[in-house]
């Protein structure tokens, strides 16, 4: 039997994304946020309110970088999502991530990251939305399998629980998407 639960918008896994966008002065500035989705073939969608030192960045600059968090990252990714730009001069320096600037968005990439997406600002939706267009996606080498595929449990890529609040490492394969339905054909 199922057990009614308070509604809440808690589809799992929700990737652990960090927005990475230049400040004012140039510094970096990186949020965590679990509200990101693909929005079109070539298109990112955030969900992040106006109140972010990071969407008030994405104006200024149309341009932002998205990374997916992983084991590795977890304690600094969890950080920057608990303190605000707002209050913490420079947030990003506690991470010790290292970071390079884009040749072909305004944005800064982290290089600590296993895979990243450089993305320009499309548009602001009404609430809560931000549209962005993926210009590139970069994978670090070192997580490609022997046939020049990508290999998800090498990452160890992080997820949010929103039901109790914890991380989980993504990476165990059962099955074969578009081919495990043909048992029923």
């Amino acid at each position: 039997m199922k057990k009614e639960m308070k509604i809440c918008p808690a589809i799992f896994p929700l990737p652990v994304i960090m927005i990475a966008t230049y400040n004012d002065d140039g510094t970096i500035d990186v949020m965590n946020a679990a509200w990101g989705t693909p929005f079109d073939t070539n298109q990112i969608e955030l969900n992040i309110s106006d109140s972010h030192r990071t969407t008030e960045n994405i104006r200024k600059r149309k341009a932002f970088s998205v990374s997916l968090a992983n084991v590795d990252n977890m304690v600094a990714a969890d950080y920057v999502g608990m303190v605000s730009a707002k209050n913490v001069k420079d947030k990003f320096e506690k991470t010790h991530w290292r970071a390079h600037k884009s040749d072909i968005v305004d944005a800064p990439i982290l290089d600590d990251f296993p895979y990243s997406m450089e993305c320009t600002l499309e548009c602001f939706k009404e609430d809560y939305g931000i549209i962005g267009n993926i210009k590139r996606l970069l994978v670090d080498d070192k997580y490609f399998d022997e046939n020049g595929k990508i290999n998800l449990a090498k990452m160890r890529i992080i997820a949010y629980d929103p039901f109790n609040h914890g991380y989980y490492v993504v990476g165990e394969k059962v099955g074969q998407a578009f081919s495990e339905g043909r048992k029923l054909m």
